[in-house]
């Protein structure tokens, strides 16, 4: 029998810090820190794996504190709507808009996906992907803005309609055995306000699942940066970069952590943006509706107030951001789990999903702190090669560059959301498909990959849904 499986997770643990095991077991150790199984560390995992993973608060909050998570749940999930309105609380829709709740790109305050498919066509207008617009000097399109929206409110034209295709791209791995990708290309159009500019660059981005949001703001700068050193020092032809980007609460320029290209510096920030970018909501940091002057209707469209999200409400939609809590690793001492670790490492996957951090003195929620988390991120941006390439630069992030996402909740997607669509616009169908995407200074570990026998392929993939 296999040493691994003759113990539970809490026996082994405790006979190995006894010194009682034998050295197959102290390697056991060194693949499965008992840590990990807490990739939340202690103040930020919950041990829930099923529908909800995604949706329950820290268990460090205080009751008080989970009274805010819940008024911050309302806020998120529950759909605003059109001025002037008996709900004001939650009016103020639009005048443009792609959704009209966060909670409807974040599903279950998880992971979006690209519109469904039926026969080679297109069957709906996307809403959990969004679609960003820049002309050349990082300015927004003159008539369209930054960011193109294909919903409106009644008498507001929406801005138009985005239209995806796919072409098939065939390979297969050393053993011989065939995959498929498939590369998507964008095109707006039914548009509302004339055409887009001549120079016009598109940067697809799909919503990502909410979880640990609070622990990854609370690590601390000078570690993210240290990656960037370690990846210089290993000489593997890794060479993460920092985003800085301005903060509209702190006022300042800061390290990016969150969005795509790591293009927003703190939960704050995001969560006002998204209001005002994906459902026209204003706020003290945001007062003006992004309608540009070609936009008549839009411009002369009602209020829900000024702002239309007061400082209170938008605070505990930013507090229910940061504290949702993190699963529990599931199956993480299966032997074949152990073994796709093993490969991830060898590939050097761990490059930049660097595995684990220990958390600083954070103020906003001061429980996390002097956590150890499992995230498997470096929150640098990588240059992802011409394949994952939108042309598209933001920030200090250039066209061909992606940040390192977390890899923590990857293996509940499916659970949580129904799918399992994955990369930063979901053309990955599998985990193993969005694996095959990586070039650029990944391009090595997808050539080891490319090297495993099916046997190991799905060792990997068993690992990958642990985390």
């Amino acid at each position: 029998m296999n040493m691994l499986h003759r113990f539970s997770l809490p026996l082994l643990a405790c006979l190995i810090a006894g010194g009682v095991l034998a050295y197959e077991s102290t390697a056991v150790l060194a693949l499965l820190e008992q840590a990990e199984l807490l990739p939340g560390g202690e103040a930020g995992t919950t041990d829930d794996h099923g529908k909800n993973a995604f949706s329950l608060p820290m268990p460090a909050l205080t009751d008080d504190e989970v009274t805010q998570f819940e008024i911050g749940n309302a806020f998120f999930t529950k759909p605003w709507v059109e001025a002037p309105s008996s709900t004001t609380a939650r009016d103020g829709l639009g005048p443009h808009f792609i959704a009209q709740s966060c909670g409807a790109c974040h599903t279950l305050d998880g992971r979006g996906a690209p519109p469904d498919f039926a026969n080679g066509i297109q069957q709906e207008q996307p809403m959990a992907l969004l679609i960003r617009l820049s002309i050349p000097g990082q300015k927004p399109d003159p008539v369209y803005g930054g960011q193109f929206n294909n919903r409106a409110i009644p008498h507001v034209k929406p801005e138009g309609q985005v239209q995806i295709q796919y072409r098939e791209i065939k390979g297969q791995f050393a053993d011989g055995t065939p995959y498929s990708l498939q590369s998507p290309t964008y095109k707006l159009d039914h548009l509302g306000y004339g055409p887009l500019h001549k120079d016009i660059m598109l940067s697809p981005r799909i919503a990502p699942q909410m979880i640990g949001l609070g622990l990854l703001e609370a690590i601390p700068e000078r570690d993210i940066l240290a990656n960037a050193e370690r990846q210089r020092a290993e000489g593997r032809g890794i060479a993460g970069t920092p985003n800085y980007v301005p903060d509209a609460f702190a006022g300042k320029d800061m390290l990016g952590r969150f969005g795509w290209k790591a293009n927003v510096a703190t939960i704050a920030h995001q969560s006002a943006g998204a209001f005002l970018g994906d459902m026209g909501i204003t706020s003290r940091v945001n007062p003006h509706e992004e309608c540009t002057a070609k936009q008549k209707d839009c411009l002369k469209a009602p209020s829900g107030g000024k702002p239309e999200i007061s400082d209170k409400n938008l605070e505990q939609v930013i507090f229910y951001s940061r504290t949702l809590a993190v699963p529990t690793r599931r199956d993480a001492d299966s032997a074949n789990v152990l073994r796709g670790k093993q490969l991830f490492k060898d590939a050097n996957c761990v490059s930049c999903h660097t595995p684990s951090y220990k958390t600083g003195e954070f103020a906003p929620v001061p429980q996390l702190a002097n956590q150890t988390i499992y995230p498997y991120t470096d929150l640098l941006l990588h240059d992802m090669g011409e394949g994952l390439a939108d042309g598209r630069p933001d920030g200090r992030a250039n066209g061909r560059q992606w940040k390192t996402p977390p890899l923590w909740g990857l293996g509940l997607v499916p659970t949580v959301n129904g799918h399992s669509r994955y990369l930063h616009d979901g053309r990955a169908r599998s985990l193993m498909e969005a694996v095959l995407w990586h070039g650029g200074e990944a391009e090595a570990s997808k050539q080891a990959v490319l090297k495993l026998n099916a046997s190991d392929r799905a060792n990997l993939e068993q690992f990958l849904k642990s985390l």
